[in-house]
């Protein structure tokens, strides 16, 4: 048997239950390094932001940064952890190329923040709690660019490059209590669970948290154990897992995986793990080490970090209306079902329906333009809908625009492809290509007289009680107006017209 036989989702659930522990790593967004001042700007030269601390020269002397300490306990409060009033970094020592000290700065038994939750919700509505382990404060590595080979990993590649910019950004790393009782949900619920911890520290404002960006990475760990046990089987890890559609692959493949080694009689060696985005499969990387083999010890250049219960609470104080009950809160408020909040939340909207709101716009219009036209937009282009070139002042602006019967939806649409192609705001837009509904009474009057006169037998059908084929009239008048004209105007014309009652 090779690792990437399988057996079926439903074969694997029938004869086993999976298990999972997600450990999610979240870059803060400081402006300094975790235990130094080297500025954590991205896009900068190879190693153009270092120092004799963050490279781990002889007699450099590490300071923590308060305000990743700061957001570590922001961090743990929103999931409901308990904040440690007194906890202290340790070293973990293992050997990277990119890691220029040979150890991390981490914490080890006395994380800052433990015992917590989150609970998450599924799209049919149902609420699954997600049990924190702790969350504790870290550095990350620097970063290895694999030259030659097919794959961008060592193996074949002809030389490797090392870049130290990114050693030393800070780093809080989220660890769950083993996952239970999800059972065949469990990809769902791993999907979830880092969708909504993703919201949850955007909310914070600690991290942007792109996860195409690195600056959030979600590693799954997976065991599965026989139907009607207790005992834990052995656990693989899928490291740095990127996007939350990969953390539901991820976890289905490696259950389907797991299962077919386990029912053909062979055993699952504790390893971690490479996720590959083009099939969705992983493969094995190395043997896992233990948390003995990493040889912990209290970081000796370090002081401890002891937050008083005052500074706690007054963190606490500030932290934001928590996404989840700020999603239902505006789902009530908009008048939607969960499906359609759902839909909103999968799609990056809810901010950006927010703040159109809050430009002056309707929900419905709001949820109209950006559920549709600009999503639309965005498929076609393969971004994120955030990264479209229009802004929710823009998106209010032109609905004012239809509102008011200046535009019309076909115009809004060509409006819309103006602003994103760069040609101004919508107003610009609008006056530049002409878009503005045919509004003068006189030239629809024509217009309508034309459309009449040119079908004449469609007239008479009209005047004979088929008031339905009165859409071909309409249809005609938009086309002489190009698209210009208000089509509720134009019917009412034309009824008026041939004498009949709509």
């Amino acid at each position: 048997m090779t690792v990437t036989d399988l057996v079926s989702y439903e074969d694997a659930l029938a004869a086993y239950d999976p298990v999972m522990g997600l450990e999610v790593h979240v870059e803060l967004g400081t402006k300094t390094k975790m235990f130094c001042g080297c500025s954590t700007e991205l896009k900068q030269d190879a190693n153009s932001q270092t120092c004799p601390t963050c490279l781990g020269l002889p007699g450099s002397l590490p300071v923590v940064n308060a305000t990743g300490v700061e957001s570590a306990i922001k961090i743990g409060l929103a999931l409901n952890c308990t904040i440690a009033e007194w906890c202290r970094f340790a070293r973990k020592n293992y050997f990277y190329p990119d890691m220029p000290k040979n150890f991390q700065t981490s914490q080890y038994d006395e994380p800052i923040a433990f015992d917590g939750y989150l609970d998450v919700q599924l799209e049919d509505g149902e609420v699954f709690r997600v049990e924190i382990e702790r969350a504790h404060m870290e550095e990350d590595t620097g970063k290895s660019t694999h030259v030659g080979g097919a794959t961008g990993r060592i193996h074949g590649a002809r030389h490797s490059l090392l870049d130290y910019n990114r050693a030393g950004i800070p780093l809080i790393e989220i660890v769950t209590k083993p996952i239970e009782g999800a059972g065949e949900r469990a990809p769902e619920v791993a999907k979830a669970y880092v969708a909504e911890l993703r919201e949850l520290i955007k909310a914070l404002g600690v991290s942007e948290a792109r996860m195409e960006m690195g600056q959030m990475r979600c590693d799954v760990n997976l065991s599965l154990r026989p139907n009607g046990t207790q005992k834990f089987g052995t656990r693989s890890e899928t490291k740095n897992v990127n996007s939350l559609r990969s953390v539901e692959r991820a976890a289905r493949f490696e259950i389907q995986r797991h299962a077919a080694v386990l029912s053909s009689g062979g055993t699952i060696i504790q390893e971690t793990r490479h996720f590959h985005e083009e099939d969705g499969s992983t493969t094995s990387g190395r043997v896992k080490e233990e948390a003995e083999d990493y040889r912990y010890f209290p970081e000796p250049d370090l002081v401890p970090v002891a937050p008083s219960r005052e500074w706690v609470e007054e963190l606490r104080a500030t932290l934001p209306e928590l996404p989840r009950l700020r999603r239902n809160r505006l789902r009530e408020e908009w008048g939607i079902s969960e499906h359609d909040m759902q839909s909103i939340l999968n799609a990056g909207a809810v901010d950006l329906i927010t703040a159109t709101v809050d430009a002056g716009a309707d929900s419905a219009a709001a949820r109209k333009w950006w559920m549709g036209e600009l999503a639309r937009r965005a498929n076609e282009d393969g971004v994120e809908l955030a990264a479209l070139a229009v802004t929710p002042e823009q998106v209010a602006r032109i609905a004012a625009l239809v509102a008011e019967g200046s535009l019309n939806d076909k115009l809004a649409r060509q409006t819309f492809e103006g602003v994103l192609a760069g040609e101004g705001d919508p107003d610009t837009v609008v006056e530049k290509r002409g878009l503005k509904v045919v509004s003068d009474e006189g030239a629809l009057g024509t217009a309508v007289d034309e459309a009449i006169a040119a079908n004449a037998a469609i007239a008479d059908k009209i005047r004979g009680g088929k008031v339905a084929a009165a859409g071909a009239l309409v249809g005609a008048v938009m086309k002489a107006t190009r698209g210009q004209a208000d089509a509720a105007r134009v019917r009412e014309l034309i009824l008026e017209k041939l004498g009949v009652e709509g």
